[in-house]
């Protein structure tokens, strides 16, 4: 099984890295294939909504995206990491994502629209931290991340949030993070819930 990790932080290193390397690391220890993308090293421009993906699902921009695409589809399951930046995602993982309207357009080639509900590409995963305790912090994500996962036909099955996580590696402080960071990846590849 191919599981993709997405590295949605510009900060290398930090919170987000250290809980999708472990998250990953679960994945990997029950015989997952691991891939990786690093947004941050991305050589890419957001999406320019030129249309140019509507009638073949291919983007018509050739960037450092170019090679994301292939990723997108070989991945059955997708850890998208991502910390909170004024209670949203970063530009650079946001930029992935506006991106994967290409993903979209050829979902809508392939399949008529009553079949738009069955996902048959996979499953898609989030893991995010933020720095605050507030009672919506991951609202706005978690929606970003249904779309996101529906944009490439995979069901959106959850996601990992800690809040009041500050500082470049606080997470390590966090009492339980990181083992729950290792069970997250193990479970999302086995079923087990």
């Amino acid at each position: 099984m191919k599981v993709l990790g997405i590295y949605g932080s510009p900060r290398k290193g930090g919170n987000t890295d250290l809980l999708l390397d472990r998250v990953l690391e679960g994945a990997k220890s029950v015989g997952a294939e691991i891939l990786t993308v690093y947004a941050r090293n991305l050589k890419m421009t957001g999406c320019l909504e030129c249309g140019g993906c509507d009638e073949t699902g291919v983007c018509v921009v050739d960037d450092g995206m170019t090679d994301v695409y292939p990723l997108l589809q070989e991945a059955e399951i997708i850890f998208l990491g991502t910390p909170i930046f004024f209670y949203a995602a970063p530009a650079q993982v946001k930029a992935v994502i506006d991106r994967s309207q290409a993903m979209w357009s050829k979902r809508k080639l392939a399949k008529p629209p009553k079949e738009w509900s069955n996902y048959t590409s996979g499953k898609g995963y989030m893991i995010a931290c933020g720095a605050t305790k507030g009672k919506n912090l991951f609202e706005g994500l978690e929606l970003m991340a249904k779309y996101f996962f529906d944009a490439l036909d995979m069901s959106y099955e959850g996601s990992l949030t800690f809040r009041k996580i500050e500082g470049k590696t606080a997470i390590l402080e966090h009492p339980t993070a990181i083992n729950e960071a290792f069970d997250f990846g193990r479970r999302a590849v086995t079923g087990d819930k």
